[in-house]
């Protein structure tokens, strides 16, 4: 049996895209299935609304984080180029501007202003 060490990486990278998908994907069935149920129970359509927007926000956040993961191995390990790690900088800046947004308005506060927001609210 003849291992390759650049091909076990590369199937790493892949099974850490999977695991960030399947996370993108059953995080937003979850989400939606919860906002069925809650108006099943008749709670209004906006707070069900509100939750499932916190609900899908929470999965991306959380998917987005893997996928970097696997990008930061693809470019450490399996294709460690000049071209790919300006690529993964560019990704990884974009996936922050895009978590640090969906953070926002999932919580509805900037994070540098969440403690005062806690203070105010006894939290």
């Amino acid at each position: 049996m003849d291992l390759n060490y650049e091909g076990f990486m590369s199937d790493v990278v892949k099974a850490f895209e999977l695991v960030g998908v399947a996370i993108l994907m059953v995080g937003s069935a979850i989400a939606l299935i919860g906002y069925a149920l809650t108006l099943a129970r008749g709670t209004g359509r906006l707070v069900a609304f509100r939750e499932l927007r916190a609900g899908l926000g929470r999965s991306i956040l959380l998917g987005l984080e893997v996928l970097v993961v696997a990008d930061i191995v693809r470019t450490i390990v399996v294709e460690p180029t000049l071209e790919s790690a300006a690529t993964l900088g560019v990704i990884v800046v974009v996936r922050i501007l895009l978590s640090f947004a969906i953070d926002v308005e999932v919580e509805g506060v900037a994070p540098w202003r969440r403690a005062e927001r806690d203070a105010g609210t006894g939290a």
